[in-house]
């Protein structure tokens, strides 16, 4: 244990020894992760002669695997060490290749704003290309402009109230069917009625009982095949399995185009179908698929990440779940619409914590078209840099003890989220910045409003929730709650 803490803070070395404390959510050797913080320091590549830059600071990790194991068991934790360690930005090794990572509000910034346009999104190529092909964020500059002022007709606050008014009715209905008295993975709940919800309101319902069940065992293979170690779609991978889960949305999603075409509905299916900006620009049917398959996926799988992490503090802090609920029943018992969700002030501290303290999509990958610089390091052309939001939200010049869920940091009379433009982005930032952030929001606010009516919930004592970073993190073990009938 003392060698696999050595070199750190000691702030990093009381965090990691509580991490290192709980189980693994998947056998991890501990020998390979000791050998791994062993391994040499290192330089990425030297600055070039008489600029002035300085090398990037790193090490290699474990042969042929680099960081990978380490990051799929720490996650964030992993990353903030390393920010401890070696400052904003540092390097390391991965699969077949160095990562730089840059971290803390400064560094951040610089790479998100991209104003040299040095940082294209070709890091998310590497690793989603295969199974979320020309998704919103995986295209470039000019392309990606167009395409977002097309789609953000999609997202305007008329769409957003209809999609509110579609969300939650369907958010009544299922919710207080939940089973009570005995533990339930909440996770698992929440990720069947965020698909639901994802269906009803990205295509107005088009679609089986059967089709839904395979379509959320495509995103599931599609969304993991992005960390596979086997780069080859080989009988038995993740990676194969994410390959035929794109084709089968592929399919999904071209057999009910025509019909979204033709409907002029209000689901958003039919709003990217009927999107076309001033200009009289409009997407193809390709587009449209490739695009419907990216918003659906960031949609129930972020949506449910959030809405679950939000439950386990609210679980865990009885005091902030009664004062919520008590919000919420001040509405009375109509089916809230877009505004009366607005007014949970509560609620939105409680999910902006909870974002936080983990960030549904803790790292950003970006690739430099061109050598380039963050706070005086020198990064090669061609080298895959990953911003890291979920360290900047812990990052002790920006937050009063970081550690502790605290949603009252994001009152009007502390705000410490204005610390620093990059202090809280969970959202990303830049052009690149997520474009349905008021739509998921609204989603959650309206599942934690329908569960604050119908239940009190607790989770075990003492419990701790582990989170799986093979893809997106989501809790090991389906985070189990116990639902009473309020």
């Amino acid at each position: 244990m003392v060698s696999l803490l050595e070199r750190t803070s000691q702030a990093a070395r009381q965090r990691l020894s509580s991490v290192l404390a709980a189980p693994a959510p998947e056998p991890v050797d501990d020998a390979l992760l000791r050998l791994a913080r062993r391994r040499p320091e290192g330089e990425l590549a030297p600055p070039p002669p008489g600029s002035g830059l300085r090398p990037v600071p790193g090490d290699a990790g474990l042969p042929l695997v680099g960081h990978t194991l380490n990051y799929i068991r720490f996650g964030n934790e992993l990353l903030r060490d390393r920010y401890e360690r070696y400052g904003p930005v540092s390097w390391m090794g991965s699969v077949g290749f160095k990562v730089v990572t840059v971290a803390g509000p400064e560094a951040t910034q610089q790479v998100l704003t991209n104003k040299d346009k040095a940082f294209s999104q070709g890091g998310w190529t590497l690793l989603i290309d295969e199974f979320f092909h020309r998704g919103l964020m995986l295209l470039d500059f000019d392309e990606h402009r167009m395409h977002r002022r097309i789609m953000q007709e999609a997202f305007t606050r008329d769409r957003l109230t209809g999609y509110v008014g579609q969300i939650a009715p369907g958010v009544r209905d299922r919710v207080p069917q939940w089973t009570t008295g005995r533990p339930v993975r909440i996770y698992w709940l929440l990720k069947k009625l965020t698909l639901d919800v994802a269906t009803q309101v990205f295509m107005g319902g088009r679609g089986g009982d059967e089709d839904l069940n395979r379509i959320n065992q495509a995103f599931v293979a599609a969304v993991r095949a992005a960390t596979s170690l086997v780069r080859y779609p080989l009988p038995g991978t993740r990676f194969r399995a994410g390959v035929k889960g794109r084709k089968l949305l592929e399919d999904y999603f071209a057999r009910h185009l025509p019909a979204a075409r033709a409907s002029g509905g209000s689901d958003l299916f039919s709003a990217l179908c009927q999107a076309t900006t001033s200009d009289g620009e409009r997407f193809s049917d390709d587009d449209i698929i490739s695009h419907m398959i990216f918003l659906m996926m960031a949609a129930h799988d972020t949506s449910t990440i959030t809405t679950s992490v939000a439950a386990y503090y609210l679980g865990k802090h009885p005091e902030w779940q009664q004062r919520a609920r008590e919000e919420s029943l001040a509405l009375g018992d109509e089916v809230p619409d877009i505004h009366a969700l607005e007014r949970l002030e509560t609620l939105e501290r409680v999910i902006k914590e909870s974002l936080r303290l983990l960030a549904p999509v803790p790292t950003l990958m970006r690739k430099t078209v061109k050598p380039t610089q963050v706070l005086g390091y020198h990064i090669p052309e061609d080298t895959v840099v990953v911003a890291a939001p979920g360290v900047n939200h812990f990052v002790r010049e920006c937050w009063t003890d970081p550690d502790t869920f605290d949603p009252e940091r994001f009152a009007a009379h502390r705000r410490e989220d204005s610390s620093h433009r990059f202090a809280w982005i969970p959202f990303g930032g830049g052009v690149h910045k997520c474009i349905g952030l008021h739509f998921g929001t609204l989603e959650v606010k309206a599942i934690l409003h329908e569960m604050l009516r119908a239940y009190r919930w607790t989770v075990p004592s003492g419990y701790r929730a582990r989170w799986d970073n093979t893809s997106l993190p989501v809790p090991a073990d389906g985070l189990p709650m116990r639902l009473l009938p309020r």
